[in-house]
Parts: C-alpha cells; sequence; structure tokens
C-alpha cells in the first residue's frame, strides 16, 4: 500500500501550482513608469512611497506608516522610539522568526522569552504578566501565522503595568481583532514585505502608529536622523538610510489593491478547512474565537497527532504531505531561546547582563509545538478554491489511511 504514497513513487493528490506572487501587467507597468521617469529614489523623489504609507495608514485604519527596508528594521525602529534603554528587557514569544528577538539585542536589550497558549500558539497573556520585572519596558506579541493575539488582555497588562505594545504583524496584514485592524491596537504596528508574506514587493517593511511623538521618531531614525522640520544636513538622531525605493512603493499600492480580496479568499478558506478538518482523527486546527474576525493565514496551522498516524513523526507526515502536493512545512525545529546566538550569547552588545542566560529556558507548549505537533500549509495555498481545500484533506486522510493500514 505505501506505494500509493507520492513520495514512494504514486501519483500526488494535487497537482496544481499555487503560484506566489500573484500579479499582472497593473505591477508590470507601474515599475516600468518609475524606472522610465528616472525618479527612483527616496526622499528627493518620494511621491510614491508617501502615497503608499497614506493608503497602508487608512487600510489600517491608523494616523501614520513609516516605510523602511525590512520587518526587521521595522521592530528596531519601533523599539528605539518606545524609549528602551541598554539593559532593559522586553517580552517576546519563544515561537516566531529570529527577528522578533534579534531586533531586541540589537537595541542592547535583553530579549524574555514567554511560553504560548498551546490552543492557539500565540503568547500567552498569563505567561506575560508572570515574567514582568521593574526592567520590562516592552511586549511585543506576534499575530502568529496571521492569527490575532488575545489583544484585550495583552493591553490591559501593558496598560497595568506602565509597558508598551509592539504588535509584530509580519504575518498579519489585513487580519483583524474585533474588526480592528491587527498593527492598530497597540502603540506601533510592524510589518514585513519580505517575498513570502501576504503583501509582498520582494523586500521591505513599515510601521504604524497613532502617537505623534512615536511617528516623529520613527520616521526620523528611518531618514538618517533627519527632522521634517529641519534641513537637508541637520541630523538629530542616530538613524540610517533605511528608506525604500519608488518602484517598491508602486509595486506595493498596486498589491495593496488585492490584499483585502485576498485576505478574505484566505479567511473563507481557512473557515471551511476547520470544518473539513474537524473529523479527521489526529488532526486539530488551531482554535479561532469570535474575536477573530479576520485572520490572515499567512500559515494555517493544525495539531498533529503521530498515534493517528501508525506513529509517523511530525517531520515524516509533513514531508509526505508536501510530496502529495500540498503547499506545507514542517514548521520550527526548536524554539528561538534554542538558537546559537542565544545559546552562545554571541550578542556583541555592551549593555546586555552575564544574568541573561538561556541555556535553562524551557517553554515546555512551544517545544512540544516545533517537536511534535504543529505543520503549517502555507498562505499561497489558502488563496486556492473550494475544490482545493478539499484536495488537502484527501491527500491527509490518504496518508492516514496508508500508514495505518
Amino acid at each position: 500500500m505505501k506505494e500509493n504514497l507520492a513520495i514512494n513513487g504514486g501519483d500526488k493528490t494535487i497537482t496544481k501550482a499555487f503560484d506566489w506572487p500573484i500579479f499582472d501587467e497593473n505591477e508590470v507597468n507601474a515599475v516600468a513608469s518609475i524606472v522610465q521617469s528616472g525618479k527612483w529614489g527616496n526622499p528627493d523623489c518620494a511621491d510614491e512611497v508617501a502615497r503608499f504609507e497614506n493608503a497602508f495608514a487608512a487600510y489600517c485604519g491608523s494616523k501614520y506608516a513609516i516605510t523602511c527596508v525590512n520587518g526587521s528594521v521595522s521592530l528596531r525602529l519601533a523599539l528605539i522610539a518606545c524609549g528602551v534603554k541598554p539593559g532593559d528587557e522586553v517580552i517576546v514569544p519563544p515561537y516566531t522568526f529570529i527577528t522578533t528577538a534579534s531586533s531586541v539585542i540589537e537595541c542592547n536589550c535583553v530579549p524574555v522569552f514567554v511560553d504560548i497558549d498551546p490552543e492557539t500558539f500565540n503568547i500567552s497573556p498569563a505567561a506575560i504578566e508572570a515574567a514582568i520585572t521593574e526592567r520590562t519596558k516592552v511586549i511585543i506579541p506576534v499575530h502568529f501565522g496571521g492569527l490575532a493575539c488575545d489583544m484585550d488582555a495583552i493591553m490591559e497588562i501593558a496598560r497595568r503595568y506602565g509597558l508598551r505594545v509592539i504588535e509584530d504583524a509580519a504575518h498579519a496584514h489585513g487580519a483583524e481583532y474585533k474588526g480592528k485592524k491587527l498593527g492598530s491596537i497597540g502603540d506601533v504596528g510592524s510589518f514585513s514585505f519580505q517575498s513570502s508574506k501576504n503583501l509582498t514587493s520582494g523586500e521591505g517593511g513599515i510601521v504604524i502608529t497613532d502617537d505623534d511623538e512615536l511617528y516623529a521618531m520613527m520616521h526620523s531614525l528611518r531618514n538618517v536622523g533627519r527632522i521634517e522640520s529641519g534641513q537637508w544636513y541637520d541630523h538629530y538622531n542616530p538613524g540610517c538610510n533605511y528608506r525604500i525605493t519608488q518602484m517598491q512603493a508602486v509595486l506595493l499600492s498596486e498589491q495593496l489593491k488585492r490584499l483585502e480580496g485576498q485576505t478574505q479568499k484566505r479567511n473563507e478558506n481557512g473557515l471551511y478547512l476547520n470544518q473539513l478538518l474537524a473529523d479527521v482523527e489526529g488532526i486539530t486546527p488551531l482554535r479561532r474565537g469570535e474575536e477573530i474576525t479576520m485572520h490572515g493565514y499567512h500559515i494555517y496551522i493544525f495539531k498533529y497527532d503521530a498515534s493517528k498516524f501508525g506513529g509517523l513523526t511530525k517531520n515524516e507526515f509533513a514531508e509526505t504531505l508536501a510530496a502529495e502536493g500540498v503547499p506545507c512545512f514542517k514548521g520550527y525545529p526548536h524554539p528561538l531561546y534554542k538558537q546559537p546566538l542565544f545559546q552562545n550569547k554571541n550578542f556583541m552588545c555592551y549593555a546586555i547582563p552575564e544574568t541573561a542566560d538561556y541555556s535553562n529556558v524551557y517553554c515546555p507548549v512551544a517545544e512540544q509545538a516545533c517537536h511534535t505537533d504543529a505543520v503549517w500549509i502555507l498562505q499561497h495555498a489558502m488563496l486556492g478554491e473550494t475544490e482545493d481545500m478539499e484536495g488537502f484533506v484527501r491527500a491527509i486522510l490518504k496518508i492516514q489511511g496508508v500508514v495505518k493500514s
């Protein structure tokens, strides 16, 4: 029977290609018009950059938006603007990409890892509160996979302790919590436009805020420390040239026109996939409560139980499912604190105290997600049709039927 599996030479369940990025002549013509104009740069020729920033801020329901070169820099701008000082602590989840924590190190601050909720794989509010010390200054909740964190609880904790909240919304373009766009709830929202993201220009990032002072500082840091009322050769803050180009801006403006429709499509497919998988033994979709009014599904994550698949390990299952034509991934192999950067304390910063020791950090839910539980279906697959979602489930059931026979 095992020869029926595609990984062993059998026919694939899914033969469709799920393309990303999605574009047409509108993107091509927009970029060509900038090339032909000769006005490629920024800030001297930044009309299109400002146009996109205004459009993205309006889309998110925020007062300001400031573009920058990538989502890693956007977090760094937000942290500095929020007033962190060397040695301050910043609470982050361990189940996320490296830059959520490495941006903290770059600011000479200490990442404090707290565990995730077992039903959502987002940062646990209870774990946040338990980790707060007199040195805590910022909380960075990550809306992982496009699923909103428990922002009511997180904001209540932050306000009670006088902390800033930076939403890492790199996966969450267009997603909503109680009808409010993610990134617009905390003090700052940070987004990435890297090539895999739901809104992309290949590379790039943006921060959004309603706070006048935070805006002014992030705008200055992005533009080599200049201020909007200053002269070209006056530099007030230790910023750098983190500006994007006009070509990226027009590409993003065209892609933004597609975002709401694509987000709705992912959300609808995610709800349908939840329904289909509800009866599949050994597969449990992550919980999404009524407060999740729009899920970004940058990643569709489900929990996998190897005991219902003949003992096939999570990694083996993900590889087998991918061979069946489902765009999926086994997820992170270990939590962030297990990265060599943290285990070796290779910080190259003067302000990280010796007490910042990650050798004994252990977040059991994150460990389990990495090692045994979490399987990802990628965002471009979530732009498929209803029959594609049905095909994903057929592939899972095919694997289960073969390995249990």
